[in-house]
This record gives structure tokens, C-alpha cells and sequence, in this order.
């Protein structure tokens, strides 16, 4: 299909979408913080009851809602919760009254039926943790950003490689957006002709209060740029289909927190993939109170015959919901609302993946490199001085 024709279709099946509730939070409204992001789609199960067992754990991050939403969504069957914290755990059977909640994570991992555990656990703790489940025979499901440390990552290589067993990522700012993922299928098919630069603009909102004290201390939440800063690099990775990148420049810095020392509100960097092209990420925690959402996250695509840009959450001063596309190629511009009409794939695919022993929906390099280019970008950050 030449790259006119499949912009018209697309634009046609958008168009003519089976209309699902939109990837905005429990409410359908947008929510305040991106800690309580957790879209809902239509349930299209790839499993029927039962298939494929899954488990929560460790519920440290909001994240987790989202992460079982998807899943369950597309057909697995959620078993067990085990949180060391019984409030958390009595909120979380609330959302997903067919969980168990379990007395201690062995009991989890001691049941033959889980096939998979799904966790949000400090992000210092997401590395050790998932290598202690891949050595249950269980695939781990993780929050990001998988790891704070080059070594975690190094370790959870060798695991996979001695157990077969999965370490996937929840990069939800791809996975679980429909423009995101929209961008991807435009891109793989041409429609902008050759990538040559993406840049990614993530804002979040601090809602400070509302964090927990490890939020702010450097050790547990490793960086900006490794902490939310991940999503991006794996969209780098995705949209320009680059296998790996060298990191040219990378700042951070503590603009407005003073009384968090080790925090970092800012960060930026830029890479050189390793297919020819560039991108740059700029991450921050100054999303206004006025702001309708949790932050006007925006991806921009640059081609050599167009360009995208996703305003993902927010249509700023236009509209309140997001997953908005907008193109420009040869034969002019276009704006498509997507929301409700694409879905969310990777957790089908996931589920299909852990059960066949494939990697449709990410492979293991894929999510392990996007976690190693974050990391470098942190470790190689200067600090800007205020």
C-alpha cells in the first residue's frame, strides 16, 4: 500500500471507530497527577478465563491500575495482590474485587497458576524484585523506570538469559496511548517517508504533597531522566527504529524544590541513534495549576516527506481530552482524534507473547536498551547550578 492510500484509510477507520472509553482515568476526566493515569479501553481478550493467571505486587505507584487495566482488559485473569501496606491492598481488591490479597509475596510466587506478576514497587526495588520473580519461573511486568542503576540492569540481563523469562516494561507513554501508538503505525508505514528527528516534550504535574518521601531521594527514584524520562527513550527507540544510540549532552537540574535537595525538576537530552538519526527529550515538573491535566505531553516526528506531531493529554486551549494527531506530507494537513479508537494492543500481545515464547509486543532488547539509554543519560547528566 503506497503511503497515500494508507494515511486515507487510516484517516477513515479513525473516522469511522467504534467509539471506547477514552484513556483518561477512572472518572473519564482528565486526571490531576500522572501517578493516577490509568486508562481504560474496550476489553478485547486474546484469553479466555483462566488462560493466563496473573499477579500484583508491590503497589508503591499508581501505575499499577493502569498496568492491570490493560491486562485484565485483554483477558487475564487477576488472582492475587500481595502490598506489605493493608490500606493500599484493601484499595487496590476495591478496583479489582476478583484479587486475593496475599499474605507474603512467596505465596504469590508459589502458585503454578501465575503465569505473570505486574508490580509498582519503589523504583530501586523493581530490579532485585523482578529478578526474584523470573527465578520462580514467572514473568515480571514493571513499572517504570526498571531499574536506577546500570548494574540492576546488568544483573536482570543475566537472569533473563538463565531463566527464559520475561522483563517487560510498563512505557505507558507509548503503550497506553492511542495517538502514541497511532504514530508508530504511521511511521512503520511511511507516511512520513524516513525519520530524522523526534523530539519528545514531557511535562508532569509535582503534586507534591500528594508524593511519598522516597519520591524525592536520588538513590530510590534514580533521576529525572531515568525516572520519567524512560518513556521517552523508548519511544526514540520505536519511532525511528534505531537499535541503539550514543548520548551527546544531558542536563538536570533542581529549579524550584530547594527544600528536596536530591530531587531533579528539570532534564534534557540529546542523542545520535544509531541508524542516522537524532532526538532530543526535555522532561520536567512545572505543569501549571491551571492546566487541565497532568502535563501537555507533545511527540514531534520529523521525516523527510512530513511530520507528526501527538498532542497526547491535552489540546491546549482547544479541548480537554487527548490522543490528537495532527500530519502534514505532501498532499496537505490533517488533525485526527484518535481517542476510543485505536486501543490499547501491547497488553494482548503480551499476554500472547508470555504464552507462545514471542516478542510481538516488545522484544526483551527493546525494553532492556530504552532502560540502559535513560540510565547513561542520568549517569552522564551535568547538573545545572541555579
Amino acid at each position: 500500500m503506497n503511503r497515500r492510500n494508507f494515511i486515507t484509510q487510516a484517516a477513515a477507520a479513525v473516522a469511522a471507530g467504534a467509539v471506547i472509553p477514552r484513556g483518561l482515568g477512572e472518572t473519564g476526566t482528565p486526571p490531576v497527577s500522572g501517578m493516577t493515569y490509568a486508562p481504560k479501553g474496550l476489553s478485547k481478550p486474546v484469553v479466555g478465563p483462566g488462560e493466563f493467571v496473573i499477579a500484583a505486587a508491590r503497589l508503591d505507584h499508581g501505575h499499577i491500575y493502569g498496568m492491570c487495566n490493560g491486562l485484565t482488559e485483554a483477558g487475564a485473569t487477576l488472582k492475587w495482590v500481595f502490598e506489605p501496606d493493608p490500606a493500599k491492598a484493601k484499595a487496590f481488591v476495591e478496583k479489582f474485587p476478583q484479587a486475593r490479597i496475599a499474605r507474603t509475596l512467596e505465596e504469590v510466587l508459589a502458585d503454578p497458576d501465575v503465569r505473570l506478576v505486574a508490580a509498582a514497587a519503589v523504583t530501586s526495588e523493581r530490579g532485585p524484585l523482578g529478578c526474584k520473580v523470573m527465578k520462580a519461573g514467572k514473568d515480571y511486568f514493571t513499572d517504570k523506570a526498571p531499574f536506577t542503576t546500570l548494574a540492576q540492569l546488568a544483573q536482570a540481563r543475566a537472569v533473563v538469559a538463565q531463566t527464559g523469562r520475561k522483563y517487560m516494561v510498563y512505557y505507558g507513554e507509548r503503550l497506553h496511548n492511542e495517538s502514541a501508538m497511532y504514530a508508530y503505525d504511521l511511521v512503520r508505514q511511511g507516511a512520513v517517508g524516513r525519520v530524522v528527528q523526534v523530539t519528545c516534550i514531557a511535562p508532569h504535574r509535582l503534586s507534591k504533597a500528594s508524593r511519598p518521601a522516597w519520591f524525592f531521594e536520588r538513590e530510590k527514584y534514580g533521576g529525572i531522566l531515568c525516572d520519567i524520562g524512560s518513556h521517552q527513550f523508548e519511544q526514540f527507540l520505536a519511532y525511528t527504529g534505531a537499535t541503539d544510540a550514543t548520548v551527546t549532552q544531558a542536563l538536570v537540574a533542581n529549579v524550584a524544590n530547594g527544600d528536596h535537595p536530591e530531587f531533579e525538576d528539570y532534564g534534557e537530552a540529546s542523542l545520535l541513534m544509531n541508524n542516522g538519526t537524532s532526538a532530543f527529550v526535555r522532561v520536567d515538573w512545572f505543569t501549571p495549576d491551571g492546566l487541565s491535566t497532568w502535563g501537555d505531553g507533545r511527540t514531534f516526528i520529523l521525516g523527510t516527506e512530513g511530520f507528526i506531531e501527538l498532542r497526547k493529554y491535552v489540546d491546549l486551549a482547544r479541548e480537554k481530552t487527548g490522543d490528537h494527531v495532527y500530519i502534514a506530507d505532501k498532499q496537505g494537513e490533517r488533525r485526527m482524534d484518535v481517542a476510543g479508537k485505536v486501543g490499547y494492543r501491547f497488553f494482548g500481545d503480551l499476554i500472547l507473547d508470555c504464552l507462545a515464547r514471542t516478542e510481538k509486543a516488545m522484544t526483551q532488547d527493546h525494553a532492556f536498551k530504552a532502560a540502559e539509554l535513560a540510565l547513561i543519560a542520568q549517569g552522564a547528566a551535568r547538573r545545572l547550578v541555579t
